[in-house]
């Protein structure tokens, strides 16, 4: 009797895995699923060689552009790992029948607490003091206690959040705690009310919140929203968060005005460019904080991010996609 031929197994390929995993997760369940390669990272030319084949592709910031994909003549699905997806052409696979997939919701709680990380940093220089105990300052003084600049209590003050999706609904949880006021900017203010939340325009936002935190997605209506129209208007005070897009702030006028007193500080998590230039405009600028795009980058987020991703490839081999962006 003729030996009956085994089914191929779909062809999975992680194109640049290192973000989601630098080594501390496992991909066990993704390779039960079809013959997978995984790569850390690859240059165009590798995705061209690495992809040709594949039925699914895995991506978190590798460029699929219309010149590439145009080139991967078997790929049915696109599963993005994270929820932005502005590294793929979206026309282009709607086109071809090509679906994508993202994960949201995954790092609701990590950015929201990587907010506060940013300005408790601000309001309390934990890094700097700690830096003067470690040069000695502290063996050296005449009194119990001393502070290198004025400390700040958040409570009573005004958090100022622009966008109000999940992250920015946690962000509020959490300055409701601190005691804080909550204004807020959104698209749907009465799908999302809820109480100690008032919505205002954003020109009031910027006017009268003593910390403003972005949460909002980058678009061609919102990139560089933040310039100097809306920075003159902050009180010197007040505090500049953004975890969200780098884009969403035209960073020469953050640096004027950080440097001019126009506002006290920023801590920002992402840049307009990624990884930044070495001389990036906001490299040393006076009272900002910058983080290397880690907000999200929790173990735990990361292993919700893993099995979502896990999860919207083995829908996709059942013929019953989810989370589809196109």
């Amino acid at each position: 009797m003729a030996k009956a031929e085994s089914t191929p197994r779909t062809k999975i390929i992680v194109l640049d895995a290192y973000t989601l995993n630098p080594g501390d997760l496992s991909w066990n369940q993704l390779q039960t699923l079809g013959d997978t390669a995984i790569y850390d990272f690859s240059t165009p030319e590798e995705i061209l060689r690495r992809a040709r084949e594949a039925e699914i592709v895995l991506v978190n910031k590798a460029i699929l552009n219309a010149d590439i994909l145009r080139q991967l003549p078997k790929l049915r699905c696109i599963c993005v790992t994270a929820t932005g997806y502005n590294n793929v052409d979206i026309e282009f696979t709607k086109n071809k029948n090509i679906l994508v997939c993202n994960v949201s919701d995954y790092g609701t709680d990590s950015v929201a607490q990587h907010v506060f990380a940013l300005l408790l940093e601000l309001t309390n220089q934990v890094g700097k003091h700690n830096a003067s105990v470690q040069n000695g300052d502290w063996s050296r003084c005449r009194d119990f206690a001393y502070w290198q600049t004025p400390l700040l209590e958040l409570a009573g003050k005004t958090m100022g959040i622009y966008g109000f999706g999940k992250i920015g609904q946690r962000v509020a949880d959490i300055a409701l705690a601190f005691d804080m006021s909550i204004l807020a900017t959104h698209k749907h203010p009465q799908r999302d009310a809820r109480p100690g939340v008032t919505f205002v325009s954003i020109e009031a936002l910027f006017t009268k919140s003593d910390v403003i935190t972005l949460h909002a997605p980058m678009n061609n209506d919102n990139k560089e929203i933040v310039n100097k129209n809306l920075l003159r208007n902050m009180k010197p005070t007040a505090f500049l968060i953004n975890t969200a897009r780098g884009g969403l702030i035209q960073e020469a006028d953050l640096k004027a005005a950080l440097e001019n007193g126009v506002l006290a500080g920023a801590g920002l998590d992402v840049l307009s460019q990624e990884p930044p230039t070495k001389g990036n405009i906001l490299f040393n600028a006076k009272n900002c904080i910058i983080t290397p795009h880690n907000a999200w980058g929790s173990r735990e987020a990361r292993t919700r991010l893993m099995e979502k991703t896990v999860e919207n490839v083995a829908a996709f081999l059942k013929g019953m996609p989810q989370n589809i962006i196109n």
